[in-house]
């Protein structure tokens, strides 16, 4: 994994720690992690990047190099002592990676030393708000292509090493493999690869390029056909070699297409290869692909078995970033909350547990309703909400008596060490996948999709509302 030290936060959240430091070092908080909006205007968002936050946060520590720089920051001495043992000795409750999730609910919560939580906050939003844009990404690509072969490819168009987190994002999301050396070892993803134009490019004869990649790469074997002309050169020249390489006991496993009309040409290219008794070597196809290039060429019954995808994917095109926040909802056990004059802005104060409702048919029925913790019985078994209340519109409410409760945040780290198994990328997006087929099919549409309620209990929304009135002038 990247190796990222305590330093790797926003200046200010330093500043205001150590202000904290010198004037209620003891105190406490809990802050909410949540996104406003589903990204890509979908009706669903993947959570993603739990696992990395969770190793970053129990190793996280100041380095000496650290401390030299921020002592030249004007930091003050014993504040600086702090931080060369600084250590994260809070708990966090979250919902569970690659699990379905939805906006303005928590989907994690940190609790501990103000500083501490504090110190956190940015590493914690950077890992979770990429991955999570990413992943959702990634299974909407995932979603047109059906059961074909997705290959991650985008790291030289990532931003920076944030191709890193990217390739395994992706592997959460569906995507069957990555290009990216690193993530595969680091992440355990099966890595994919072909060839370069410019490799190529460096024979005098297409052919012979041809003949030497097959010699030397026999296994997995995949010609780029498209560098000079497709049809009448690059495909006449595999079929060369495929043939060659059957005298030798070896099979092609595919020729790629990166330019022109992929619908047509994958038409073309599946006939000749077919005439030719070729009819097991595979057609990869990239080239500015995302989930609409893809639903098109199924649509049009392009023969394509597998999707290299990368600019839109890694960069996740077009939005770019999810909009994850991380509010206060508690201060030394007292709840609190952030105004706005957009109600859609107020936060929702103190701890709280997130149920999902589950219908007869153990579907998600389209509902997350949120609560205080306060409100579980002491015996530990969950006393049913009947109700949750719109969270912007006084006048909507739904009763929840007919449905199983699913509570959805769980104990994920305590006293800085974490208290779950360590799952694989692997795992995650099984699970992922799980959850998606719980998921009603009107969720995943990409035009116009339902759109998830999200709730308050009575509790939790009169504690609100009595919070707004208090702090309104």
């Amino acid at each position: 994994m990247l190796d990222i030290s305590a330093i790797y936060t926003d200046l200010y959240q330093l500043t205001m720690a150590q202000v904290y430091f010198k004037t209620k070092p003891k105190s406490t908080a809990v802050f909410d992690y949540y996104f406003r909006n589903n990204p890509f205007n979908g009706g669903y968002t993947i959570f993603a990047g739990l696992e990395n936050i969770l190793d970053i946060i129990e190793n996280l520590r100041f380095t000496d190099t650290d401390i030299d720089y921020l002592k030249s920051h004007g930091f003050e001495a014993d504040f600086l002592e702090y931080l060369r043992n600084f250590r994260f000795y809070g708990s966090i409750c979250s919902a569970a990676e690659g699990d379905i999730v939805f906006p303005n609910r928590p989907v994690l919560q940190v609790e501990g030393c103000i500083m501490e939580v504090q110190i956190v906050e940015t590493v914690l939003l950077n890992i979770l708000n990429f991955q999570t844009l990413i992943a959702t990404k990634a299974n909407r690509i995932r979603h047109s292509a059906g059961d074909k072969v997705l290959l991650d490819m985008g790291l030289r168009r990532a931003h920076a090493t944030g191709g890193y987190y990217a390739s395994r994002a992706a592997a959460i999301g569906g995507f069957d493999s990555t290009s990216n050396v690193k993530a595969a070892e680091d992440f355990n993803i099966p890595s994919s690869g072909t060839m370069a134009h410019s490799f190529i490019q460096s024979y005098v004869d297409e052919l012979e390029a041809f003949r030497d990649f097959a010699e030397f790469r026999p296994n997995n074997c995949v010609f780029l056909v498209d560098t000079y002309n497709t049809l009448k050169s690059g495909m006449p020249n595999a079929i060369t070699v495929a043939k060659e390489m059957e005298s030798r006991g070896r099979r092609l496993f595919g020729v790629r297409l990166d330019s022109g009309d992929l619908a047509y040409l994958a038409k073309r290219t599946r006939k000749m290869l077919d005439d030719n008794g070729l009819e097991y070597v595979k057609i990869v196809a990239s080239n500015q692909l995302d989930e609409y290039v893809i639903k098109s060429l199924n649509e049009q019954n392009a023969p394509i078995d597998i999707f290299g995808v990368g600019t839109n994917l890694v960069t996740g095109k077009p939005d770019a970033a999810l909009d994850g926040v991380y509010k206060l909802s508690e201060y030394n056990g007292e709840p609190r909350l952030k105004l706005s004059e957009n109600i859609i802005k107020v936060s929702l104060p103190s701890k709280k547990q997130v149920y999902r409702m589950i219908d007869q048919n153990g579907m998600f029925y389209g509902a997350d309703v949120i609560g205080l913790v306060s409100e579980a019985v002491p015996a530990g078994r969950q006393e049913k909400i009947t109700q949750m209340f719109h969270p912007f519109d006084a006048n909507k409410n739904l009763n929840l008596q007919n449905f199983e409760h699913e509570p959805l945040l769980s104990e994920v780290m305590t006293n800085g060490k974490r208290t779950i198994e360590k799952r694989t990328v692997a795992e995650i997006a099984e699970y992922a996948k799980a959850r998606l087929a719980l998921l009603p099919e009107e969720y995943k549409r990409f035009q116009n999709p339902h759109i998830y309620k999200i709730g308050l209990s009575a509790k939790l929304k009169n504690e609100r509302d009595r919070l707004i009135a208090e702090h309104t002038f």
